[in-house]
């Protein structure tokens, strides 16, 4: 009688490339209860960008070699591609933002067949102003399109505005009462173009629902990966942004402009040298008095030329650069005790306080996701 001990292994009928795909999918999180045969049954889903002459070629660019380099990565362990990419637009050859001309862009689909992301990509702010046919066709098909789809429940669709591609959707009718971004020089006249949308400003992007919007250029790169790591897996999202020498994947939370060059769109000799001496030497103990001194003003004259050039108070700008420099230490690791005295806080307690007030929450909610992010890309 043999004494060999069973397995659960033993029991599982399969061949070993099967067994090798379902090991596989487990390290990319998509554990499953159903056989390897049964994993990949989800249908692809066909990522369409509608595309305008002069778009921003690196709107279109970086999001597609997002999702074609998840379609590698699925390919490499045994999974069917995710993404079929599909460029069309209203005309077949159009001149991108950089001069290369784009050819044998397919004619805007009368009906969405299969699951379906539309991204309408943005085009240079000298080009927003003016309304092409082009222009004013594209929206009326993402109406006639996607009006009823994006409102139905359980929708297969979804709508990903790269850019000033939320002024086209804005045109459309399909922002009005929903949460949205765009670039930052354009967030005024999408307020205009849908006075009932809730446009959230300095956001890398915005979801709601089955819309979702991107403040442009690399953010739509950050837009991809959120959606493959929601589709395919935390692990293979990362596997994505490291191929594309991605240093930091944005979410949700981060802002779109980063906060050491927020409130420097002055010219005001003094204020740049006191924010350049923060930014030199953001630990040390500055007061009004030590700030001051770097201006060879007084405290009061201090405090109204940054109100009057930079918007905000000395304290106020030395504190939002403390907890960018603390957020990006705990997202590398640090604890939140060594990133409070690496950014010039006097303790943990002062800077949940400050992070409280200034993003609500607390820094260890970043410090669980950041290491949430770091498990899930693990490979065993």
């Amino acid at each position: 009688m043999s004494s060999r001990k069973t397995t659960g292994l033993d029991h599982f009928q399969t061949s070993a490339p099967e067994l090798l795909q379902f090991i596989a999918m487990l390290v990319y999180g998509h554990a499953s209860t159903q056989c390897p045969k049964m994993i990949d049954s989800k249908p692809t889903i066909d990522v369409l960008f509608v595309i305008a002459s002069h778009s921003l070629l690196l709107d279109i660019a970086g999001p597609a070699e997002a999702f074609r380099l998840a379609n590698l990565h699925r390919t490499e362990i045994g999974q069917e591609p995710r993404f079929t990419l599909r460029f069309a637009g209203p005309e077949p050859t159009v001149q991108s933002s950089v001069g290369l001309t784009l050819a044998a862009l397919e004619p805007l689909p009368d009906v969405l067949t299969g699951p379906t992301w539309v991204v309408p990509v943005g085009q240079p702010s000298a080009c927003i102003a003016h309304i092409t046919p082009a222009i004013t066709a594209i929206a009326q098909w993402l109406n006639r399109t996607l009006h009823a789809a994006l409102n139905a429940d359980d929708t297969p669709h979804r709508l990903l505005t790269i850019c000033s591609g939320a002024l086209l959707a804005a045109r459309a009718g399909l922002l009005a009462n929903r949460r949205c971004t765009t670039h930052h020089d354009m967030q005024d006249a999408l307020c205009e173009l849908v006075p009932r949308a809730q446009v959230l400003r300095n956001r890398v992007f915005v979801i709601d629902g089955p819309v979702a919007t991107s403040a442009g250029i690399t953010a739509g790169i950050d837009l991809a990966l959120h959606l493959i790591a929601v589709e395919c897996g935390e692990a293979l999202a990362s596997s994505v942004a490291d191929d594309m020498v991605v240093y930091l994947r944005r979410s949700m939370r981060d802002p779109g402009q980063s906060p050491f060059r927020v409130h420097r769109n002055h010219l005001h000799a003094a204020v740049h040298r006191v924010q350049d001496a923060i930014h030199d030497d953001h630990g040390r103990a500055w007061s009004m008095a030590s700030l001051a001194l770097v201006a060879h003003v007084t405290e009061r004259h201090l405090l109204r030329l940054f109100i009057d050039h930079a918007g905000v108070s000395p304290l106020h700008y030395l504190q939002s650069i403390r907890l960018e420099r603390a957020r990006q230490s705990i997202e590398h690791g640090a604890s939140v005790t060594h990133a409070a005295e690496a950014a010039g806080f006097s303790s943990g307690l002062q800077l949940r306080r400050a992070w409280s007030r200034q993003w609500g929450g607390s820094p260890r909610d970043a410090a669980r996701a950041a290491g949430k992010s770091a498990n899930s890309a693990v490979v065993v």
